[in-house]
């Protein structure tokens, strides 16, 4: 029988802050780290982003009234600022109304015709504000932030999925994004973060700096701190099994966490609800203890199912977004290459890899060019979480689970 606080199992929404775990330390560095800085939070998809943001905004630290929006799907500044105002009018209606919108016509103007229990009417009033929203977007942007700068009331505003957008606006208008990112950097820094009201929290899946450097303009954002959301460790995985199936009344034997742990990898805590649910599943049915066999076989099940199938075809698809030829057929060559070896390959190795995969493509290179070419790759894939440098030297899947997936649909 599950106990009043164990955790429920999370395989498709982010963990609801209630059940956040292992990541109290990490959320007072984030805290500190916010009291000084404007902070980029990268972590690889899936593996608890979203939902420290979402604790973030629920639990709110020193003051702050906090907006929180996805902007993904994003293509223009004033897309952005649109979603922006939206967000803090959802979460913070009077403070909108009563201090932001002072001394503002778009802003009072629109709320003068809205109730304030109309769904969805002040993001329709917004758009509809300015016919020329998308020309005078740096000019909303500025009396925007200045009105919040005014009331003096700490504001954290998060952004998740911040690279995605700057990619989709980089292919629709590059010289919009250059002035976009001078513009956000020159608002970032003045006044300086430690004299500033407002705080920037931006997170991303896709590596931020990885991608501003393949576009010549990773000097527009090298102000904002770098805090990697850290993997959960062994021990966080042992007491995570323990809650989730000792807390259920399910027996099983002291391997299973073992092999959980051997098993995943990197840690990916979607992998681990999963697993843990089809363990649950099993016992359910079988009513007898688990063993680390069982382990083995509910991985290698997942590996095939429906319900893990689709959140892995996003880290073979995000190649083909991200990476331009010819780093996206080198990038899918090597990681079929390692997803069949048994404990990852040596530096040397994958090099020769690249290299081959040039010439089959007509690419020629001298060996000096050849060798920073595939430095970057590397370095990419290592940024955006799909390999790990296992011992010196030598690399392989970060995921365990992404290795014998990848192994099977596409070596």
């Amino acid at each position: 029988m599950k106990t009043s606080e164990t955790p429920e199992f999370y395989t498709g929404a982010p963990v609801d802050p209630v059940d956040l775990r292992f990541r109290s330390a990490f959320l007072a560095e984030l805290w500190q780290s916010l009291s000084t800085n404007h902070v980029v939070l990268t972590a690889p998809r899936r593996t608890g982003k979203t939902s420290v943001m979402d604790y973030l905004r629920q639990h709110p630290q020193n003051g702050y009234s906090v907006a929180s929006i996805n902007v993904q799907d994003l293509t223009h500044p004033a897309d952005f600022f649109q979603a922006l105002l939206d967000a803090l009018h959802d979460a913070h209606p009077h403070f909108v109304r009563d201090q932001l919108a002072e001394g503002w016509s778009l802003l009072s103007g629109i709320l003068s015709k809205i109730s304030e229990v109309e769904v969805g009417g002040f993001k329709l009033a917004l758009r509809g504000s300015d016919p020329n929203w998308r020309d005078n977007w740096r000019q909303h942007g500025d009396q925007f932030l200045a009105q919040a700068r005014r009331t003096s009331i700490p504001i954290l505003f998060i952004i998740d999925e911040f690279p995605d957008m700057l990619l989709k606006l980089a292919r629709e208008d590059e010289a919009l994004l250059g002035e976009f990112l001078g513009w956000f950097r020159a608002q970032r820094l003045s006044p300086a973060p430690s004299r500033d009201s407002i705080r920037w929290l931006i997170g991303g899946s896709v590596n931020l700096a990885g991608t501003l450097d393949s576009l010549g303009m990773v000097d527009l954002i090298n102000d904002i701190e770098d805090v990697p959301l850290p993997p959960l460790t062994d021990d966080d995985i042992r007491a995570f099994v323990e809650d989730m199936l000792g807390g259920r009344g399910v027996p099983f034997d002291g391997n299973v966490a073992r092999r959980v742990i051997e098993r995943l990898g990197r840690p990916i805590p979607l992998f681990m609800q999963l697993a843990t649910q089809d363990l649950y599943r099993l016992w359910k049915k079988e009513q007898r203890q688990l063993t680390a066999e069982d382990v083995d076989n509910v991985f290698d099940s997942l590996v095939v199912s429906s319900s893990a199938r689709t959140r892995l075809q996003h880290f073979y698809s995000r190649i083909g977004q991200y990476y331009p030829e010819p780093k996206r057929s080198a990038a899918y060559g090597l990681l079929s290459k390692i997803s069949v070896s048994e404990a990852g390959l040596k530096r040397e190795t994958l090099l020769q890899e690249t290299e081959r995969l040039q010439l089959e493509q007509g690419i020629q290179r001298p060996a000096h060019g050849s060798k920073r070419t595939f430095n970057q790759l590397l370095l990419d894939l290592e940024n955006d979480f799909y390999v790990v440098e296992v011992a010196e030297g030598s690399y392989d899947f970060a995921c365990g689970v992404l290795k014998l997936w990848w192994r099977k649909y596409y070596a």
